[in-house]
């Protein structure tokens, strides 16, 4: 299924005049110089054709005749490219300078036993520079020194056109890759992506590259490196029987789509995630933006188009100009570093109107009070997952999928996330705005989903003095028993947060005997009217509860926080609120 969407991806893609991308047998290569010649094959100059980038000259991608550079210690000439070891015998500082020899005699005896065949006037001037290019002169030519780190190609002074890309030679060469499929001396079978009987693919090329983590010379996503993972006495990649177009084209299309300038990728945890749809959409360019709002906004304008997109979405609103149609098939896949090969840590296929749905549910679960100012409706991804470990590099690999799949269909999310958020919780003691929101998110959802039927009733956006669980109230009255002692201690550096908070949340029977008592002390310190204020409302949240448990499961202890979370945030409302009101009298 990954494989077939991606193929299918790829001959979309072929069909859009506005893209440009490499047909089977060919390939787009880092191209740094244009070695020109004239008609007899005379060397008139090294044309350094980069482009700069800011301080920085890069090279240009080119389409060329053939696949990637193919890696090994043999000899591997490429037709009418290649880097200056094999066009030229060169290389700067050279280690190894018969090897560099042996490599251009092999180039020249590939391109010179072709000329017969290609019978073209451009060609034949490639072939009479090869026969008379000494490598010896090479030095005198200090530009070559810059033209190690990429590859070359040919053009005939006075010609537009670089000479692969002569229509008599691409004629040629695509003559060459018909024959090649129907040649019986290779292994022909039915593909399992195209299901015609095809020349098959022995290695599945382009290498993928783009997946972070992974070999940056490129991994692969179907590979068999050992006799364990073969059956049937075949070798390789025969185990997955995918033709050699059929290979192309999926590798292509994923390397599309992981390329940065094309915008159709992004990161969580380990994991690289690609997306496209069946049918061009303005949501291709618009939801790597919405997973991560903050870093992919790169302009106000589009800022504040994202930020109207999300709120018209989490009204249950889809705007289907902005968006395309929502029938639309929709494809999410994540990829993570496996040595040489590729995991598929999940794959997802839905319609644009269902992911636009489950976002809106999403954005709607993570919804609570005390939002600050600078943060999105839709935290990003890596936000969140970020609260529950103390160092990213800690993140458990397996929970970002879990999490992004969750988002994208609606369904429950990890229990992992939410005993993470916990867990960090009691470590450092603090609950803020993210924590509070994937606490009710997760709770949430387990009630909306019926695995927790005890539970029927969703946790509010902000206090909920009649929420029916007495963990929730007791989380409200720990907010209390710790304001009354700031308030009877000003100054002090440690609460009865950072010592009993952990404790008051597993074992309340334990600990709110001692904290009452101490509560008893600090209500003494206070004046009358202060007293008064905060035996009030200790007494109206002890009416909710009956008695303290000796133990609360890990469900009741996401609601303790909450309760905590959402009085301490009624009570900063409130003072607010006073402070506005005394501000006005005084005016």
């Amino acid at each position: 299924m990954i494989l077939q969407s991606l193929n299918q991806f790829y001959e979309r893609l072929t069909d859009d005049p506005d893209i440009k991308i490499a047909p089977y047998g060919y390939s787009s290569q880092k191209i740094s110089f244009c070695i020109v010649i004239n008609k007899q094959g005379k060397l008139i100059q090294f044309s350094d054709i980069r482009r700069e980038s800011g301080k920085r000259l890069i090279s240009q991608e080119i389409q060329v005749c053939g696949g990637a550079k193919p890696s090994g210690s043999g000899l591997n000439p490429c037709f009418l490219w290649d880097n200056s070891c094999y066009l030229l015998g060169y290389k700067p500082d050279d280690p190894k300078p018969e090897r560099t020899r042996e490599a251009f005699e092999a180039s020249r005896e590939y391109h010179l036993g072709l000329e017969k065949d290609i019978n073209h006037a451009s060609y034949s001037a490639v072939c009479q520079f090869l026969k008379s290019w000494d490598p010896e002169t090479a030095n005198n030519h200090p530009e070559l020194a810059e033209a190690a780190t990429g590859f070359l190609v040919f053009q005939v002074s006075g010609e537009e056109r670089y000479v692969h890309e002569v229509p008599k030679i691409k004629t040629w060469w695509n003559k060459q890759l018909q024959e090649n499929q129907e040649s019986q001396s290779v292994v022909n079978s039915f593909c399992l992506v195209t299901g015609k009987k095809q020349r098959l693919a022995r290695l599945h090329e382009p290498k993928i590259k783009g997946v972070r983590g992974a070999q940056s010379s490129g991994a692969s996503i179907v590979s068999f490196n050992a006799s364990a993972y073969e059956s049937y006495h075949k070798g390789q990649s025969f185990n997955a029987p995918v033709s050699e177009q059929a290979a192309f084209q999926y590798c292509t299309a994923l390397n599309y789509l992981l390329s940065r300038e094309n915008k159709r990728s992004f990161i969580i945890g380990d994991s690289t995630v690609v997306f496209w749809t069946e049918r061009a959409s303005p949501m291709e360019h618009l939801f790597s933006a919405f997973m991560d709002l903050d870093t992919k906004a790169e302009d106000d304008s589009l800022r504040e188009e994202l930020n109207r997109l999300l709120k018209q979405i989490m009204k249950g609103q889809y705007p289907n100009q902005a968006l395309g149609d929502p029938e639309t098939p929709f494809f999410v896949l994540g990829l993570s570093p496996n040595a040489a090969r590729i995991a598929v840590r999940f794959w997802y296929v839905s319609s644009l109107g269902e992911i636009i749905t489950h976002l809106s549910q999403h954005m709607h679960d993570l919804e609570i009070c005390g939002r600050p100012e600078k943060e999105p409706d839709m935290p990003a991804i890596w936000q969140l997952l970020a609260e529950t470990v103390r160092d990213n590099k800690d993140l458990p690999p397996i929970l970002a999928g879990s999490v992004m799949k969750a988002i994208l269909s609606g369904n429950a999310y990890p229990q992992m996330l939410y005993s993470s958020i916990l867990r960090r919780i009691r470590m450092d003691r603090q609950i803020n705005h993210r924590r509070a929101s994937l606490l009710k998110a997760y709770l949430n959802r387990q009630i909306r989903l019926q695995k927790h039927p005890q539970s029927q009733m969703e946790i509010s956006m902000s206090l909920d003095p009649d929420y029916p669980d007495p963990a929730y109230h007791m989380g409200r009255l720990f907010a209390e028993l710790e304001k009354t002692q700031k308030d009877a201690l000003p100054g002090i550096n440690a609460t009865i947060k950072d010592r009993f908070f952990g404790a008051a949340s597993a074992t309340p029977g334990i600990v709110f005997p001692r904290l009452i008592r101490m509560n008893q002390h600090h209500l003494g310190k206070l004046d009358p009217a202060g007293r008064t204020y905060h035996e009030k409302r200790i007494q109206e949240i002890f009416q909710k509860l009956a008695q303290f448990p000796g133990h609360m499961n890990l469900q009741q202890q996401g609601l303790f926080a909450l309760g905590y979370y959402h009085q301490r945030q009624d009570i900063f409302t409130k003072k607010a609120v006073k402070k506005v009101n005394e501000n006005t009298e005084k005016t």
